[in-house]
């Protein structure tokens, strides 16, 4: 199972960088685009300005190279998406929503779930900005990995961290919990 393409682009928004870059110009409309679910070039020429002009902190730094992963992946430019994604994890380990965008990649890239899983449960280890989209996109990997006990796990604790957001509760419908029988000597 992989994210679509429109799934993407919905978890793109919520997803953009939790430190905010000081100032005006570039940087805030890099910010803004990645904030508000755009996917233009413009967008992404404006974190490029941002990232080259500006003396930036180590935690603002790996803030623009989240929002400009995050236009990148929009723009369907998976391998630049997680090149950023890793150059924010270098500039700042700290940072949650960093991982947890790489992640959310490297499950739209295919065949990186264990990879996937990884920076995901380290994002989620950090405390991401929502949490829900990263036990989301973590419960996909578990699947596409044959770990539907995890998957579900996931999928239930996402949706009880954001009971308004359907996805989850979608999702958790495909499943059928039964109960073990046990045998006894």
């Amino acid at each position: 199972m992989r994210i679509t393409p429109v799934v993407l682009l919905m978890l793109g928004a919520p997803l953009a960088a939790a430190v905010p870059v000081a100032g005006k110009g570039a940087a805030q409309r890099c910010h803004q685009a990645a904030d508000a679910g755009k996917a233009d070039p413009a967008a992404l020429r404006q974190c490029d300005k941002a990232l080259k002009d500006m003396a930036l902190s180590a935690p603002e730094r790996a803030a623009m190279l989240v929002d400009r992963g995050i236009l990148n992946a929009r723009l369907q430019r998976l391998g630049e998406a997680l090149a950023d994604h890793e150059a924010a994890i270098a500039a700042w380990p700290d940072s949650a929503d960093a991982y947890v965008n790489k992640g959310l990649v490297l499950v739209e890239l295919g065949n990186r779930d264990a990879e996937a899983v990884a920076a995901l449960s380290k994002g989620l280890a950090l405390g991401p900005e929502r949490p829900a989209v990263a036990l989301f996109v973590r419960a996909q990997a578990y699947e596409s990995l044959g770990q539907l006990r995890r998957a579900y796990e996931d999928y239930a604790r996402a949706a009880a961290i954001e009971p308004d957001w359907p996805a989850p509760a979608a999702e958790l419908q495909r499943f059928k919990v039964v109960k073990a029988k046990t045998l006894q000597a």
